[in-house]
């Protein structure tokens, strides 16, 4: 509940958020998070309650119960840990959080600060395991026709996304911020969501799903750029093909010159590339980017063949073909005018392209929430903002949102990053400024606490937290434990 409540005809004008609704009763505010119930501003979505939450490696401090010998349970004990969703908000910010709870953990006195941030200053990192191109660096990423972010810096295997920020939330036009924060506020709850960049492909991404570009489903991350799958699997080409040429957009690879090759003792091949010569065996820009054969704009693979020296090659000389990913491949024997003619695939050969294949990890899409926590929220924790900061950087306050272990961006402010499929279902929320909401723990010794300013006068214990529940009838969710937040996926 909040602590002002301006009442106008049975309204309650909720300050929650700069929108400042007036709640009719039985009504819920424009963000449906607040309700007005019986003339009391309620939330309307349970807090969260994560029960035997991990302790790994002190990034989430156990409550509830005091811990006792261990029993051999690698879990723990039946212990709760107060998660800031659904507990509500600080806004605006000269109030104390929602929930300051405290507990004795292993004989030290601790407390957990829990809040539901605010967050114009927010984003989501999309990491997107596919060869396919999906647009130049710096193209712009639109969602219903509506600009949301832009291509950044490939990665080895992935496209990368950066949506969200300031400037789309805040500072183009209104359907833009609208449509940036409905954007974010999907992909963080675990919802597909159709991205369009700008002369480039179309790309359905979902946390934890394999993504969809332009309408094809990926199966596989690649195993490796195409002069490293040429270091894996030469062996086990050596002595059963000539020449093995693994296209890739980024770095192709081809066996007869290529180090791996040479150390078998593969003999000169004299095949002629396209592209631009790195070191021996590795080519680069063989082709434009496109969503062919890896990852290049080509369906038949010997447009990046510029021909054969008849120094080196022969009638008869065989060649195979393939992707990074195994998806694509096709084998040949030169003709008598040294002209790649295409045969079946040996069954000598099949294996090794199989095993492209196996050794591919499942291609997904991961969805990393960021944000900058370093503004007035800090001031529902401590009267002196910065020594908030200061202690999240100098370890003495564990930083989690949701309960997940977050990572902490180094430099000034409190900016972190994590993984949204750690969270409880359902964790993020929005409000229509346009913004993020987000939940955030911070927790740390009791001494501390008090030593940085904290508001010593709101510290709670956990079983006051939940009686005061029960006494209020205030809906409670209580989730199951997560090993995800020890790392296990």
């Amino acid at each position: 509940m909040s602590e002002t409540q301006e009442k106008a005809d049975d309204k309650i004008r909720c300050d929650a958020c700069p929108v400042m609704c007036y709640i009719r009763p039985g009504m819920a505010g424009a963000c449906d998070r607040y309700a007005n119930e019986n003339g009391l501003l309620v939330r309307v979505d349970p807090h969260v309650l994560l029960e035997r939450a991990v302790d790994s490696g002190g990034r989430i401090a156990p409550f509830a119960s005091a811990a006792g010998d261990w029993d051999g349970d690698i879990v723990g004990g039946r212990e709760l840990f107060v998660t800031a969703i659904g507990a509500g908000t600080t806004y605006p910010d000269y109030k104390p959080a929602p929930f300051i709870v405290s507990s004795k953990t292993h004989g030290v006195d601790m407390v957990t600060v829990v809040t539901e941030g605010i967050y114009s200053y927010c984003g989501v990192k999309l990491k997107i395991d596919t060869d396919r191109h999906l647009g130049a660096e710096c193209a712009l990423v639109r969602a219903e026709g509506e600009p949301v972010g832009h291509v950044t810096t490939g990665e080895y295997g992935s496209q990368m996304l950066s949506l969200g920020g300031v400037n789309h939330l805040t500072h183009g036009g209104k359907n833009e911020g609208r449509v940036t924060c409905r954007t974010l506020l999907d992909l963080c709850n675990g919802k597909p969501v159709e991205l369009a960049v700008d002369g480039g492909a179309t790309v359905v991404v979902e946390a934890g799903k394999a993504p969809v570009v332009n309408r094809r489903r990926e199966n596989r991350m690649r195993v490796g750029c195409g002069s490293a799958t040429i270091g894996i699997f030469a062996r086990q080409w050596f002595g059963k093909v000539d020449e093995v040429v693994v296209v890739d957009d980024h770095i192709t690879g081809v066996l007869s010159e290529h180090q791996a090759g040479k150390l078998l003792g593969a003999r000169p091949t004299g095949i002629r590339m396209k592209g631009r010569r790195s070191t021996p065996g590795r080519y680069f820009h063989v082709a434009e980017p496109g969503t062919g054969w890896g990852g290049a704009a080509i369906d038949d693979p010997l447009e990046i063949v510029a021909g054969f020296d008849p120094k080196a090659a022969r009638a008869g000389m065989t060649m195979l073909m393939v992707s990074t990913t195994g998806e694509q491949h096709a084998f040949y024997r030169l003709d008598a005018a040294l002209r790649p003619v295409q045969e079946d695939l040996p069954e000598t050969l099949r294996e090794s392209v199989e095993r492209i294949a196996e050794n591919c990890e499942p291609a997904l899409c991961t969805v990393l929430f960021m944000a900058g926590a370093g503004g007035s929220l800090r001031a529902g924790v401590t009267e002196n903002p910065v020594r908030l900061t200061r202690a999240v950087h100098g370890a003495l306050t564990t930083v989690t949102a949701g309960g997940a272990p977050v990572y902490m961006w180094p430099g000034g402010g409190i900016t972190f990053m994590v993984d949204v499929t750690l969270l409880p279902k359902h964790a993020f929320g929005s409000v229509p400024t346009p913004a993020i909401v987000a939940p955030i723990e911070f927790t740390m010794r009791l001494d501390d606490y008090l030593a940085l300013g904290g508001h010593g006068d709101q510290v709670r214990t956990l079983e006051d937290v939940v009686a005061r529940h029960r006494e209020r009838d205030t809906n409670v969710f209580v989730e199951g434990a997560i090993a995800r937040a020890a790392g296990a996926r």
